[in-house]
């Protein structure tokens, strides 16, 4: 070629990248390829002694705590309550208001108690009664008879009499007595011991 510029030599330009470019850039490949190697050994490695989030998630389940529902059921002090037609009242006046207890005692009858003794109240009892009144009963009495006459006389107080031998009970008549519980309330309260009361059962819910 002529002119100023001339190729002189056996030697031409390179028309392609030299090899130091194509090893960097191989070498720069495999350095990444074994970094993500590493970085997946490493989250596995993680996994293994973490239990992975699969078992945290489980093991949140687990810890979550039961929830307390209530479900129908109905307790052994409601099922042995014996109708009032089942219990004998004795009605005892420990007032010195004549006649209160042969009224108490029709009344009683009305709402379908038997009736036993109507008479004033014993020396113990006379004229020292001043509350609305006193059930008395044997031991048993206090989870069966005591209840259900309770509901007729709600603010009277309950005692259980360990000398008495038969299943009656007393109704002592005190000096607050105003009269028997209306007929309307006094069934409300019967029946609601008798009614089947919720026991709790335990309920896991998702947290």
């Amino acid at each position: 070629m002529g002119g100023q510029y001339r190729i002189t030599g056996d030697k031409y330009p390179r028309m392609r990248p030299s090899r130091r470019r194509g090893r960097l850039a191989l070498l720069v490949g495999a350095c990444a390829a074994v970094l993500g190697v590493l970085g997946w050994g490493t989250l596995q490695l993680v996994d293994v002694f973490t239990g992975g989030d699969k078992a945290s998630a489980a093991g949140g389940a687990a810890d979550c705590p039961a929830e307390a529902t209530a479900s129908p059921g109905t307790t052994a002090d409601a099922a042995s309550l014996p109708a009032p037609g089942r219990i004998t009242v004795n009605v005892l006046n420990a007032t010195t208001r004549s006649g209160l207890a042969q009224k108490t005692a029709d009344e009683l009858k009305k709402r379908g108690f038997r009736i036993g003794d109507v008479t004033n109240a014993p020396k113990e009892f006379d004229k020292k009664v001043e509350g609305t009144g006193i059930l008395l009963g044997p031991a048993a009495a206090l989870k069966t008879s005591l209840p259900v006459l309770g509901a007729q006389l709600p603010a009277a107080e309950r005692r259980a009499d360990a000398a008495r031998k038969d299943t009656t009970v007393d109704l002592i008549i005190g000096n607050g007595f105003r009269g028997l519980a209306v007929k309307a309330e006094a069934d409300r309260a019967t029946a609601a011991l008798a009614a089947p009361r919720p026991t709790a059962t335990a309920e896991k819910k998702g947290c």
